[in-house]
């Protein structure tokens, strides 16, 4: 399908931008919007930078009643370290991002109006049947994710207030280049919230279509917020694989918060970079020693199952005890059965259930849900 028609098709599954996120302008007919951090001034018939939201005779629209991606898997893929370990949550996207990054691993969905080689399409869907979905699958999760959510926060929205009444907790797995607005619209039932670091160096950010100022402020003002937070950086050979950016991103979350988990992740050539090579795990461990030099409490080396030795595991901050045990996106053994270290008591930050869960997937519904920073 080419990209006018599917921009038509897109058209009818819309809903009017929330107001919290839709500000009229001086200029007459155009909206200002602020769902991401390039706060777009669009005028009528014009779309945002997104390409997904547009003025349609003054009035701001979103895309709304259709998925793009609908998955059932382990929370720790979102990854969250955190939250629900040995959990499954249930994942749906959209189309559409506001950035172009070339290492995307998830480009068919995100640069569908982008890219010609990109085809994902549209299913028809509605809020209450995703959160009927998550009912029936036994799911604590819903997680909005794919493309970038933040885009699609309106909507989002729609399912997590419906998620939210039957006690399921929500979730966004974000480029981080998010407003104050956003954040203040989406928390009163989101959750948790994973930001994506893509390294330390602003030039480069803008390549991707960022402001690493942007997803800075957003680390911090999400944890200013009360999310539970954690933040990942795909090690990309060539772009990012050096010690001073892994100091400086290192240094950065820890002066936010020492407790926030850092996950470094190997690349695996993709999309439009296909030369360089798959990070090697000499790389990861090498950014985990930076991150921890720097006072982060919990770093986790991903995407290298098995490779990193014992690095993929929780252990408690005070007395080192093993608290999570994993190997890959799976729970081999979970020890966290409330928020304190079984061995010392100590306080372990997170959102925990007052059980663990017997095997690593699939276990229903949490009891008693508690965030402790």
């Amino acid at each position: 399908m080419d990209k006018k028609r599917l921009s038509e098709l897109l058209s009818q599954y819309t809903m009017e931008a929330a107001p919290e996120l839709a500000w009229p302008d001086e200029e007459p007919g155009a909206v200002r919007c602020v769902a991401c951090g390039h706060r777009c001034l669009i005028r009528e018939g014009r779309a945002g930078i997104c390409q997904v939201r547009y003025n349609s005779g003054g009035v701001l629209r979103a895309p709304a009643g259709y998925v793009a991606g609908l998955q059932v898997d382990p929370i720790e893929k979102k990854p969250f370290y955190h939250a629900f370990p040995g959990q499954n949550a249930l994942s749906f996207g959209m189309l559409g991002c506001d950035y172009h990054c070339p290492f995307c691993q998830n480009w068919v969905s995100s640069q569908t109006l982008r890219d010609d080689d990109a085809i994902a399409l549209p299913s028809v869907s509605n809020a209450d049947q995703l959160v009927g979905l998550a009912e029936r699958e036994a799911v604590p999760v819903i997680v909005s994710t794919y493309n970038e959510p933040l885009i699609t926060a309106d909507w989002a929205m729609e399912v997590f207030r419906r998620a939210r009444d039957k006690g399921i907790v929500c979730g966004f797995v974000s480029n981080g280049n998010a407003t104050a607005e956003v954040l203040d619209y989406l928390r009163p039932c989101t959750d948790l919230f994973k930001i994506d670091l893509k390294g330390f160096n602003d030039k480069r950010y803008r390549k991707l279509g960022g402001v690493l100022k942007n997803v800075l402020s957003a680390i911090e003002m999400t944890k200013e917020r009360g999310f539970w937070v954690e933040v990942v950086t795909l090690i990309v050979p060539g772009f990012n694989d050096n010690e001073e950016e892994y100091r400086g991103m290192a240094e950065f979350i820890a002066s936010v918060d020492p407790s926030i988990p850092w996950h470094v992740t190997a690349f695996h050539p993709d999309y439009k970079m296909t030369d360089p090579p798959a990070t090697p795990a000499t790389e990861l461990l090498k950014a985990y020693e930076i991150g921890k030099e720097a006072g982060l409490q919990f770093v986790y080396p991903g995407n290298m199952p098995g490779g990193v030795g014992d690095r993929e595991n929780t252990y408690c901050p005070q007395c080192e005890a093993l608290l999570i045990e994993r190997r890959g996106f799976y729970v081999v053994r979970n020890r966290m059965a409330g928020s304190h270290c079984p061995e010392c008591e100590a306080e372990i930050p997170g959102v925990w259930q007052d059980e663990a869960p017997k095997q690593s997937i699939g276990n229903g519904f949490p009891r008693g849900l508690r965030q402790h920073k």
